[in-house]
């Protein structure tokens, strides 16, 4: 009877251990979210991205407007300065660039970015505030601007200041490149002097491909 009860012990802790190996290959699919420091829930479906759910802004102006926005305030565990208001197409490719152009771009340096300083987002308006220019990309909640970022250790960068100098010069040149894809549009201080302290990202598409200056 002992010989009996000891094996169907050991038949049970088979089977417990049997269905935890289960359970955690199953697991393995699960996307994690990167740990967030703002507090606020993933958007777009995507852990990386936190913030709140904004829905329909209606345009003062005909032509602007976002049917489904999201206030962006986290990507990937960094800061923005400000919440952005986008659309989740905008977000998404957001998140690209931040991912493998911005953090590769910096690497350990000062600690990792910390925060992003965020120049511009939503905004209805015509193109670099002309008048009679079409309506900017900023308008139909596809564009979000970056001014600079600051370090763990509080460097901080900006375009106004570092752009063409030094090592973080280099890492800007870099993060420019790296937003030529995710975003059909990228504007930096070369482009004009609209854009002398700023990167310009939208996702608007053009027929010849990325438009990146």
């Amino acid at each position: 009877m002992r010989t009996r009860n000891t094996l169907i012990s050991l038949g049970l802790v088979a089977l417990v251990l049997s269905a935890g190996a289960c359970s955690f290959r199953g697991d393995r699919n699960v996307p994690r979210a990167s740990a967030s420091t703002s507090g606020f829930p993933m958007v777009c479906g995507n852990p990386d991205l936190r913030g709140e759910v904004v829905g329909g802004v209606p345009g003062g102006i005909t032509g602007c407007g976002i049917d489904n926005a999201v206030r962006l305030h986290e990507v990937n565990g960094v800061q923005l300065s400000t919440g952005a208001v986008i659309d989740c197409p905008t977000a998404r490719a957001f998140g690209t660039w931040v991912d493998r152009g911005m953090m590769r771009a910096v690497g350990s340096q000062g600690g990792g970015v910390e925060t992003i300083r965020i120049a511009a987002s939503y905004a209805c308006r015509t193109r670099n505030h002309q008048p009679g220019a079409r309506i900017s990309e900023h308008g139909r909640g596809k564009a979000i601007d970056v001014s600079g970022y600051t370090l763990r250790d509080g460097t901080q960068v900006t375009l106004l200041k570092d752009w063409g100098s030094g090592r973080n010069g280099r890492a800007l040149k870099q993060m420019h490149r790296a937003a030529c894809g995710p975003f059909g549009t990228v504007l930096g201080p070369e482009s004009d002097r609209f854009h002398r302290d700023h990167f310009h990202f939208d996702t608007a598409r053009h027929r010849g491909g990325p438009y990146c200056r």
